[in-house]
């Protein structure tokens, strides 16, 4: 988490040094546009990303279901690990993400014009897919942007997306964007049923105070609800927008055999939290970060 944030941090930075105005930051972890092996998580919950960029299939009787789509150079190797798998490309009849941000949805634009898949968006960050990022509270700033998308439809807070036989929860998880989410959903195998949870993880990107942050005035608000909120959550399986964030390098290696079990550590999930409770409330009482 801590490289994450650092190696973020010097992508911005050298941004505003160089005085450039770009779409994607071309100085950014190396590990984002890394290829990875695709591989089945639990069920027909299958692993489609990048070595860090998280991606998402869900396979059901009536196409599939794409979660995240990483950056804009990331659609080659989607579509290779989505035929890899063994599943096609253009089966994808709806696309979702978990935060509107350009590392995790820059190839959306252009999956959703190949395939045709509807997007759903939580409707809370939907100005900003729209936009293209422009309008972000703290990306568009710095002029990062991606490919403007017009959602198809716009959720809130516990509704349900359903396709053929899979149905996810989209759960509000504001706070690293205004409409960071998380999805709840069950899948199973031959041997049992499995509650996954495919997290946002809360991190904060802001180096100002909260109250300084006047394009965004809930930010602390929303920070502390979805904390709370995810503390609270029960499931069974979890993975995460960043392949960093939920250990997978350190869980698994390429061509290793089917095992669920490796993402059932429920302690790992609230250590997680819990780290990320106490930058926020580090970030709460005025301190700066180091």
């Amino acid at each position: 988490m801590k490289k994450y944030a650092v190696l973020f941090a010097l992508a911005l930075a050298s941004q505003l040094f160089q005085g450039q105005i770009v779409n994607e930051p071309k100085n950014h972890p190396k590990e984002w546009s890394k290829p990875y092996e695709p591989f089945r998580i639990a069920g027909n919950l299958y692993y489609v990303g990048t070595y860090d960029l998280a991606s998402y299939l869900i396979v059901t009787d009536k196409g599939n279901i794409l979660i995240n789509t990483g950056l804009a150079d990331s659609l080659p190797m989607i579509k290779n690990n989505i035929k890899k798998l063994g599943f096609k490309y253009q089966d994808t009849k709806i696309l979702l993400l978990t935060q509107a941000h350009y590392d995790h949805l820059g190839a959306m634009a252009a999956i959703k014009k190949e395939t045709g898949a509807k997007l759903y968006v939580n409707q809370a960050d939907a100005e900003v897919v729209k936009s293209g990022g422009k309008s972000d509270y703290e990306m568009g700033k710095y002029g990062i942007t991606f490919a403007p998308i017009h959602p198809d439809y716009l959720l809130k807070d516990k509704d349900v997306i359903s396709l053929g036989n899979a149905q996810l929860m989209m759960l509000h998880h504001p706070g690293h964007t205004k409409g960071s989410c998380s999805f709840l959903f069950e899948t199973k195998d031959q041997k049992r049923k499995y509650k996954v949870l495919i997290a946002n993880m809360p991190t904060i990107i802001v180096d100002k105070n909260f109250s300084e942050v006047t394009a965004y005035p809930s930010i602390e608000k929303d920070y502390e609800y979805t904390l709370n909120a995810m503390k609270n959550l029960d499931f069974d399986i979890w993975v995460a927008s960043h392949a960093s964030q939920f250990g997978l390098l350190e869980k698994r290696k390429p061509k290793d055999q089917y095992n669920p079990a490796i993402f059932m550590n429920k302690k790992e999930y609230m250590d997680e939290v819990d780290s990320l409770e106490k930058a926020f409330l580090k970030k709460k009482s005025g301190k700066k970060n180091n």
